[in-house]
């Protein structure tokens, strides 16, 4: 088959963007990929699959435990299961020790994504207000927070790791207070996700 000049050098220039994009280098090793904020299109794409305490209790709670035990135990000193790729257990796995910290981290600043599509609700049925300022904001701290304690878990400094987990107890308290804690006046655990 012959095809004209220009139709080669057209084909040839396509496969050579095609080759550069799939072979050109990601962020260095140990660095986040850094991507676009979302758009109208990509959150319209988001599903909703669970409400706010199964994410809760499924992503947040576990992995914050992951980056609160480097508090007071080097997480290298966690020995690997004998199969760390079936381990359940994050630090002993394939991926443990300070790579489980920094692992965590990161799930951490990423599911405050999941705190943010619209259609999320409570456990009690009320919407999760994801619109709200305030909201907006404790999502924010939820994610700097994770980004701290993956900064801290890349140094392996457990001095940093104190101060990282205490960005996180505090970001994680400033909104249940407002959000979760709520007394039997307050009207307990069917007023979740209230600010009132």
């Amino acid at each position: 088959m012959n095809l004209p000049r220009k139709s080669l050098a057209a084909a040839a220039l396509a496969a050579g963007v095609a080759l550069a994009a799939c072979t050109a280098p990601g962020p260095p090793a140990g660095t986040p990929a850094q991507t676009a904020p979302p758009t109208a299109t990509s959150r319209a794409q988001s599903q909703v699959h669970g409400d706010l305490r199964q994410v809760m209790r499924g992503v947040l709670f576990p992995n914050s435990n992951v980056v609160f035990f480097a508090q007071g135990t080097d997480p290298a000193s966690v020995p690997k299961d004998a199969d760390g790729t079936t381990s359940v257990n994050p630090l002993a796995s394939v991926y443990g020790g300070w790579e489980a910290i920094e692992n965590s981290s990161i799930a951490l600043a990423e599911a405050a994504n999941l705190l943010t599509i619209p259609g999320r609700t409570c456990a009690n049925g009320k919407p999760a207000p994801v619109q709200s300022a305030d909201w907006q904001r404790f999502v924010q701290g939820l994610r700097d927070a994770g980004m701290a304690s993956y900064k801290a878990a890349q140094t392996k400094d457990m001095d940093k790791m104190l101060d990282a987990a205490d960005t996180l107890t505090n970001a994680c308290s400033d909104c249940h207070d407002v959000y979760r804690e709520k007394t039997e006046q307050q009207g307990g655990d069917a007023a979740r996700c209230t600010a009132h």
